[in-house]
């Protein structure tokens, strides 16, 4: 193990099977971890701004497709089983991990907590964008990780849309360094992997992150040692979001899609 000795490491996430695979591959190799649980943003919220940007109809077909995914998940065990076995990933809690509950990233209260951690990395998993004030008050680097290939597939959904795209050399995840766009911050690492026919929209974020946690180690290991190395990005870069119902059904139907 490094030494890690006054070397915090913050894990900021609103929780869930996934970022908990990061978490505990991180605390395994490091020690050292502290995780601030978001509570998640509510569903009205979430609504109000897809409406803003994207129009009511629009919004209300990702939705429902948000929905047809929480459903679906329940379907697909055996396949989850397989990829944390194929990649030695463990998605169960560990008690011996600090979580501190909060209510958002952006609160003065959390960024109090984190300047009190003296973290040498705040590392960001499936939570809320940082303001510009919150990134601005963090005195170390911040790191997040991405379900997808950037800046190619930016924003949700990273995995679906690179096959969607007949992308697929593009279905992988990044790590990268936190600027006040959405995904948009320099490169640290980036893999890249093959889903089976038996992946769907509901289980690409958890292959994505399974076959990553060695690029999260060794991204936070240069954190650490202060050899961080980024990479501007470059080619295309556009922002992606769930696929309205009527998409995800037409290409599942017609292309085998899911």
């Amino acid at each position: 193990m490094t030494s890690t000795a006054n070397r915090q490491i913050v894990i900021v996430t609103a929780g869930g099977r996934n970022p908990q695979i990061l978490i505990n591959a991180l605390d395994s190799r490091f020690g050292n971890v502290t995780v601030l649980l978001e509570q998640p943003e509510s569903k009205t919220l979430f609504l109000k701004r897809r409406i803003r940007k994207l129009g009511l109809l629009t919004a209300a077909g990702q939705f429902a497709t948000m929905v047809a995914s929480k459903f679906g998940k329940r379907f697909t065990e055996k396949r989850t089983a397989e990829i944390l076995q194929q990649y030695n990933a463990d998605d169960r809690e560990n008690p011996a991990i600090p979580v501190i509950a909060v209510d958002s990233i952006n609160m003065p209260d959390t960024i109090k907590r984190i300047g009190a951690l003296q973290p040498a990395v705040v590392f960001l998993v499936s939570c809320r964008m940082l303001s510009a004030s919150t990134l601005s008050a963090m005195l170390c680097p911040v790191i997040n990780f991405h379900a997808g290939i950037n800046p190619r597939y930016r924003g949700l959904m990273g995995g679906y849309w690179a096959r969607v795209e007949n992308d697929e050399a593009n279905f992988g995840a990044t790590v990268h360094l936190v600027d006040a766009g959405v995904d948009t911050g320099d490169i640290l690492y980036q893999s890249r992997m093959t889903p089976s026919k038996s992946d769907t929209m509901h289980t690409y974020p958890l292959l994505q992150t399974a076959a990553s946690t060695d690029i999260v180690i060794r991204a936070i290991e240069d954190a650490l040692s202060g050899n961080l190395k980024p990479l501007p990005t470059h080619g295309n870069s556009r922002q992606w979001y769930h696929p309205p119902i009527w998409t995800w059904l037409w290409n599942g139907v017609t292309r085998g899609i899911w």
